[in-house]
């Protein structure tokens, strides 16, 4: 069972607050799990984009999920792409179609999946935000190395559904 929105919290689930981070050079030097509104707006893009938050807050042992939910494996992840055609075609499946949210051409959106990707943009792990309605990133909760964790990535000019791995700092849906 996947969420068809992008997480939108701000408490852990045992119900410690998830800190809100606007300053770039504070959240270039986080270590713990941090959250943010894309460009620091929560006036224009909480209710169709929800929060960006770093891997320290997907790995936190108190939950980012709520109750009943996880952060998908990369795995879990891989197995969608397969399930949906092979990654090679994946994305358009599992992003909204038109171009209400995304750039044109939004090229092979179908969302036939239900999923409802969204291009939420993303924090750079200086703190600086880029390429909201272009992108979807999306965590996952396995780890790569210590610097690193799986995540998969969406474009609007194509419907693959990229693997790679992020620095922990950056900041996904």
């Amino acid at each position: 069972r996947w969420m068809t929105k992008n997480l939108d919290v701000t408490v852990y689930r045992n119900g410690d607050a998830i800190p809100k981070v606007t300053n770039n050079a504070e959240w270039a030097a986080l270590t713990t799990g941090a959250y943010c509104y894309y460009n620091n707006d929560s006036a224009t893009y909480a209710a169709t984009y929800g929060k960006l938050y770093n891997w320290f807050a997907v790995n936190d042992s108190r939950g980012l999920a709520p109750e009943g939910w996880y952060i998908p494996t990369d795995f879990e992840w891989t197995t969608l792409g397969s399930c949906l055609g092979g990654d090679n075609i994946a994305g358009g499946p599992v992003k909204e179609m038109g171009t209400t949210h995304w750039h044109s051409p939004n090229i092979g959106a179908t969302n036939i999946s239900g999923f409802t990707c969204l291009p939420g943009g993303y924090r750079l792990d200086n703190g600086v935000f880029t390429s909201i309605s272009t992108v979807c990133l999306l965590w996952s909760s396995t780890e790569f190395n210590t610097g690193y964790a799986w995540g998969r990535y969406l474009w609007y000019n194509n419907d693959e559904l990229f693997r790679f791995s992020y620095n922990k700092l950056l900041g996904f849906s």
